[in-house]
């Protein structure tokens, strides 16, 4: 009997966990696989879930998704949308919800594993199921690879991982080298010298000294950066005060800064660190900011041989129109930490979870980014079919190409 897919899929939508905490995800991912015949092993990265099914001699592939869900209150009004709360690092309740489809990546995964199972008649070689935790956070492939699994279980000689993307439903997006930027997630605290709202000329006031750096900051891509590169730099938070009448102490900002290479990120680097201890020493600031790094995730960098081997695969199985070339995404992935440990090359691609008809509308009127919601955004909602369809075939398009 087959896995109803489309159940998996609303289940995980409804009940969706933060990084690190897809304890249910997890369970639910590795009862399917063991019930499918692979060899299981859960906890590894703290929450990971490995499943290895041996089928002769030949080639192991790594398939890799990830599952977990972001704290957005979701909107979609569907009905089988998430009403989660949980408890996210700082120990806020937060909403919860997959606003970034990995609730799809995990079922596409499913769907994909039962196929080549069924048809382990037709390849040869060892599939090594990789359902990773907290790909949001940048940090669930290292905590896998530091719970030791390049040594504990088949080495891969290719990786294949897929992302649902607002692009039409049956498009697959796939390009040789740079796929996704490196990023780098960055803490700062200005420190400033509190006191009393009607006495500013007593204080160093760090709101104002995180408005100036937030707004000089705006000017490290538009005035430093070539036009040419490509680069980004946000500020996602800002924390500082309790009350209005008191100038608090500091101010803490978190930035998101994303660039395709490192000797573009170098310089980024440089110029934003510049930027904020020279905006804290025009307000007289009498500590040093401080700056840590929260995470960093290399460039994700697709094999050029293997990617045009992938790529002629999705064209023979959904047609030459439907393989496109997305360009470099500005959004980042932590799964090429598995290739770049393992040294086996890797190839990632997006595939389409948007109507078409609506895509098609919206792009003629020039409306796609207020029509069509995208990853993160708390209306994100991929069609479930036949997205799912789509997300089981490229996986396994993708895997019987490096099997043998």
């Amino acid at each position: 009997m087959s896995i109803d897919l489309e159940a998996l899929y609303t289940d995980l939508h409804r009940h969706p966990e933060l990084s690190f905490q897809e304890t249910r995800t997890a369970g639910i991912a590795a009862a399917h696989l063991r019930d499918l015949g692979l060899e299981v092993h859960e906890g590894i990265g703290i929450t990971g879930v490995i499943g290895v099914f041996a089928n002769g001699a030949g080639p192991t592939a790594w398939l890799r998704a990830d599952m977990d869900a972001l704290p957005v209150t979701e909107e979609t009004g569907l009905p089988y949308a998430s009403t989660a709360t949980g408890v996210d690092p700082d120990g806020h309740t937060v909403g919860v919800m997959h606003a970034c489809g990995h609730d799809m990546h995990v079922t596409a995964m499913i769907g994909a594993v039962e196929r080549l199972v069924a048809e382990r008649d037709q390849w040869q070689g060892t599939v090594v199921v990789v359902i990773q935790p907290a790909e949001e956070y940048g940090a669930g492939a290292r905590a896998m690879l530091d719970d030791g699994i390049l040594d504990r279980f088949p080495h891969p000689d290719i990786v294949l991982g897929q992302h649902v993307t607002p692009l039409p439903v049956g498009t697959i997006g796939v390009r040789p080298g740079p796929q996704m930027s490196a990023s780098d997630g960055l803490q700062v605290v200005l420190h400033g010298r509190g006191g009393h709202g009607s006495r500013p000329h007593a204080t160093i006031d760090p709101i104002v000294l995180a408005a100036a750096t937030i707004m000089r900051l705006q000017t490290v891509v538009s005035r430093e950066v070539d036009p040419h590169d490509l680069a980004v730099v946000t500020v996602g938070s800002i924390h500082s005060g309790t009350k209005n009448n008191i100038i608090p102490p500091d101010a803490t900002l978190q930035l998101s800064l994303r660039y395709p290479d490192d000797q573009l990120r170098t310089k980024v680097l440089e110029k934003v660190e510049r930027v904020i201890r020279a905006e804290a020493m025009a307000s007289g600031a009498e500590r040093e900011p401080e700056i840590t790094t929260l995470h960093t995730l290399p460039a994700t960098i697709n094999d050029e041989d293997a990617t045009a081997r992938a790529a002629a695969a999705f064209q023979s199985a959904f047609g030459e129109q439907a393989v496109i070339d997305p360009g470099l995404f500005t959004g980042s992935e932590d799964v090429s930490w598995f290739a770049r440990d393992s040294g086996a090359p890797l190839v990632f691609w997006f595939w389409g979870g948007a109507d078409p008809a609506v895509f098609a509308a919206s792009a003629a009127a020039g409306t796609l980014d207020h029509d069509i919601p995208t990853n993160h955004s708390p209306f994100f909602a991929p069609l479930i079919h036949p997205t799912i369809e789509v997300g089981v075939t490229a996986m396994v398009v993708a895997a019987r190409e490096f099997l043998g």
